[in-house]
């Protein structure tokens, strides 16, 4: 099973369960050409996540409830999205707090408190995401999930370069691109100056 949103990017995704956050920050229309928004309508953010859900239980190997979505949700999801979306980008020293979700601690069978999510509609995806940031930090994963430097793309990427340098989702399609335009205006600089 694939994530349904990063894979429109065709991106590898973020290991375990911060793969879910990823997709969350892939549903926004991006990319070149332009994919749909997933998060644009109540039926197709309720497909999107039915089937993130599914995914995320099998990354983390955790049981996934069903989240059933109104229209105020998926308004709340896409201010989730931005949320993540400043958290990820280049500027990310700037972005805000996520929201407040509910989490509960339980007990594992080895003793260690495990981080449950808990709540309804955005709420519940929110705890989710608040959840995997968290284990993400603690495993030091947190950092590589990055959103293209490229404004005019904006696709989120996790960065497996070895000394975390990555700022395109892909260097052909968006560096090239964004080097080209500043090579020219460069050029143009020199011509008029």
């Amino acid at each position: 099973m694939n994530w349904p949103a990063t894979d429109r990017y065709e991106l590898e995704v973020s290991p375990g369960g911060l793969g879910f956050v990823h997709d969350l920050l892939n549903t926004l229309s991006a990319g070149k050409p332009r994919e749909t928004d997933l998060l644009a309508e109540v039926a197709d953010a309720q497909r999107w996540l039915d089937a993130a859900l599914d995914r995320w239980a099998e990354a983390t190997e955790r049981p996934a409830e069903r989240v059933e979505l109104t229209a105020d949700d998926v308004e709340h999801l896409r201010d989730l999205r931005d949320e993540l979306q400043a958290a990820t980008g280049h500027a990310a020293e700037d972005a805000g707090a996520l929201p407040s979700a509910p989490v509960l601690l339980q007990p594992g069978p080895d003793g260690w408190l495990r981080p449950e999510p808990r709540g309804t509609g955005w709420r519940r995806v929110a705890s989710i995401v608040l959840i995997e940031v968290l284990e993400a930090q603690r495993a030091d994963r947190w950092r590589r999930l990055k959103t293209c430097r490229n404004n005019r793309c904006a696709v989120a990427f996790y960065d497996r370069s070895r000394n975390n340098s990555g700022v395109w989702h892909n260097v052909q399609v968006c560096g090239n691109a964004v080097n080209l335009r500043a090579y020219r205006a460069r050029m143009r600089s020199q011509q008029n100056g």
